[in-house]
């Protein structure tokens, strides 16, 4: 799977795990996900991602600080995805 197809599939998982009222495609590749200016999302929501993240992709996100990094964005989710893909 290309980059762009892997980020397709993750804002279709956040919009479907999430519940947000927002179509995938309205969601940016860098769009701030936590915070403010940002989508929204509190730490609910991230637990949700770790968990949709890890069934869907078989991304480990292991300690808080990984989270927050893997978590910014959609690009940081698909870059994190990558990396294990690779490894």
């Amino acid at each position: 799977m290309d980059e762009s197809e892997l980020k397709k599939r993750i804002k279709e998982m956040m919009v479907e795990n999430l519940m947000l009222k927002i179509p995938p495609a309205e969601i940016g590749d860098d769009q701030a996900l936590f915070g403010p200016n940002s989508l929204g999302l509190d730490s609910v929501d991230a637990l949700q991602l770790v968990v949709a993240l890890d069934k869907n992709f078989g991304l480990k996100i292991p300690d808080p600080a990984a989270a927050k990094k893997a978590l910014a964005s959609v690009n940081t989710m698909a870059a994190a995805v990558g990396e294990i893909k690779i490894g």
